[in-house]
């Protein structure tokens, strides 16, 4: 990706071809083409209204599939999948064929085309939380009960299909098997972790660090078995350096507590416990399941639309983003939300955006 370095002290426009690079490694992942270099040759490719026409061109092209695979497997950090081991004993069908194919492809797939689709269609990014279509495959369509039960099959070419979804429990990313599985350990479900992926990605505030003697949490003793993983939560809640984080990531990764380590829904524990997904959302949306979650996320949308404009802008630019990028991105969500937060618009305004079309201020040469 173009790395821009962050700076505060002031910033020059781009020359022309420096812009058709940024724009083509950007959407394309390659050198610009023939237009783009005639454009910037011209001097015109920095006019906004080229600028916007030449987006639309490069959004049409079918080396945006690149483009399409890269940046949200970085936004939803989809490659942790890949190395997702659940346990062989409780998920024996997550493995087949040899030597152990496993079913992470078809569950990494199914987020990557509800992204390519709603780019393409320029629907809003407000499906990312809730949409009532997805892909499945027929490993996945048996994987989610959406299919008769029976043998799931072997690595054969994967054929997506988008249906629709008929149980709000699905639909959107962060109920995909894909985020669910790689967000668990191999036999239980790790509820910080997955609020911590809600955290960082979905609203762009990633938690810091654990205190360095935070102990993890043991599998359960013998006289723990009919506890809860809530309720063994308590004792990390109860210390001062750690409640803060836990009142901010439990609600978030134990609304997710119905879904298995591999994305699967279930209605209690082993123990037979029944499972509490209830919580506040930023201590004002209350909510008892994982819909209702959905709802209290979508409350809270323009919140959610400026952290997906900090993840596309940074991404854009190859870089963290700084407090020099703040008015930038406070421009990019404003005409976002105005134009009912189509992810097209995102992409047009992040590329319209100053850190984009400009570059630091090269320092004044004390020798002359």
């Amino acid at each position: 990706m173009y790395d821009q370095p962050a700076t505060s002290k002031g910033a020059e426009p781009l020359d022309g071809y420096d812009l058709a690079s940024r724009l083509s490694f950007l959407f394309w992942g390659s050198i610009p083409d023939d237009e783009l270099l005639r454009l910037a040759g011209d001097g015109s490719l920095s006019r906004p209204d080229v600028l916007r026409a030449q987006v639309n061109r490069l959004l049409s092209d079918p080396k945006l599939k690149r483009f399409c695979d890269s940046f949200p497997s970085q936004w939803l950090q989809l490659d942790r999948i890949i190395s997702a081991v659940p346990d062989k004993q409780f998920y024996p069908d997550f493995y087949y064929a040899a030597p152990d194919y496993r079913t992470t492809m078809d569950m990494k797939m199914e987020p990557l085309l509800l992204f390519e689709t709603v780019l393409i269609e320029n629907r809003s990014i407000l499906e990312f939380i809730d949409s009532d279509y997805t892909y499945r495959s027929g490993r996945l369509r048996k994987w989610y009960g959406d299919a008769e039960p029976g043998k799931l099959g072997g690595p054969v070419s994967l054929q997506f299909k988008r249906q629709p979804v008929t149980d709000r429990r699905q639909g959107g990313v962060i109920t995909s098997a894909a985020v669910l599985t790689m967000n668990s350990g191999p036999h239980e479900t790790k509820p910080i972790t997955r609020g911590a992926w809600v955290a960082g990605v979905i609203f762009n505030a990633p938690p810091e660090p654990p205190p360095a003697d935070v102990p993890p949490l043991e599998k359960p003793k013998p006289a723990e078995k009919n506890l809860t993983v809530r309720e063994r939560f308590a004792v990390h809640r109860e210390r001062a350096d750690c409640a803060a984080c836990h009142a901010k990531l439990d609600p978030l990764g134990f609304a997710l507590e119905n879904f298995d380590s591999v994305g699967r829904w279930r209605s209690t524990y082993e123990n037979g416990r029944e499972i509490d997904a209830s919580g506040r959302l930023f201590r004002k949306h209350a909510f008892k399941n994982v819909t209702e979650f959905k709802d209290a996320i979508l409350a809270e949308k323009d919140r959610f639309a400026r952290a997906f404009a900090e993840h596309t802008l940074s991404y854009a630019l190859g870089r963290a983003l700084t407090p020099a990028d703040t008015p930038a991105v406070d421009r990019i969500t404003e005409l976002v939300v105005a134009d009912g937060y189509r992810l097209q618009t995102v992409l047009h305004e992040v590329v319209q955006s100053a850190p984009f079309v400009n570059r630091p201020m090269a320092p004044p040469n004390r020798g002359e």
